[in-house]
C-alpha cells in the first residue's frame, strides 16, 4: 500500500505529504500538509502532527501526543504520552556534529516544549517538565521542572507553571 497522499492540482496529482510504508500509525492519528514520517517510526494513537514536521527514522511517539508545524524530530527521538510541541521546536541528533554516531532524545509523558525551542542530542526531559519557547537546552531536565533560556536554566515547578496557566485563563 501506498501511504503517500496524493492531491490534484492542475490535473497532475501532487503529494501533499509522505508517510513510509514500514511506519506504524495509530488510529486517529492526523498528518498534515507537507509532513514527512520516516522509516520504521511509531505513532501511537489520537497523535496530531503539524505541517511542514519532519519525523526522521526509528522514532517513537506515545499516544495523545501533538506536534505543531515545523518541528525537526530525528532519528532514535522517543516521545512519550500527551506530550504538546510547539512550532518550530528543533531535536537536534548529534552532539558533535559531523560525527557518524547519533542519538536520539527522549522526551517522557506529560512534557510541554514551548516554540523555537532547541533540544541538544542524547538528552532526557523528565516527566511533566516544560521547556519555554526558545530556550536552548544543553543538559537533561528533570520532571516537573520549567527552564527557559539558553542556555536553559531551571525558573520555578511544574506547579508553579499549572497555577501561572491557570490565573492566565481566568484574566
Amino acid at each position: 500500500m501506498d501511504r503517500r497522499h496524493k492531491k490534484k492540482s492542475f490535473g497532475r496529482p501532487s503529494i501533499t505529504r509522505y508517510v513510509s510504508n514500514s511506519a506504524k500509525i495509530g488510529k486517529n492519528v492526523k498528518i498534515w500538509h507537507f509532513a514527512y514520517v520516516g522509516d520504521e517510526t511509531r505513532i501511537g494513537d489520537n497523535v496530531m502532527i503539524g505541517s511542514l514536521t519532519h519525523i526522521d527514522y526509528k522514532v517513537s511517539i506515545g499516544e495523545n501526543t501533538r506536534i505543531e508545524g515545523s518541528v525537526y524530530i530525528p532519528p532514535l527521538t522517543i516521545i512519550g504520552k500527551n506530550v504538546f510541541i510547539g512550532p518550530g521546536a528543533t531535536f537536534t541528533n548529534d552532539p558533535y556534529p559531523m560525527s557518524p554516531k547519533m542519538a536520539g532524545v527522549v522526551v517522557e509523558e506529560g512534557v510541554i516544549i514551548g516554540g523555537g525551542a532547541v533540544i541538544k542530542a542524547g538528552l532526557m526531559v523528565g516527566r511533566n517538565a516544560v521547556v519555554a519557547m526558545g530556550a536552548v537546552v544543553t543538559r537533561d531536565v528533570p520532571a516537573d521542572a520549567v527552564v527557559i533560556g539558553s542556555p536553559a536554566r531551571i525558573r520555578y515547578s511544574r506547579k508553579e507553571y499549572d497555577r501561572k496557566q491557570k490565573e492566565w485563563k481566568s484574566t
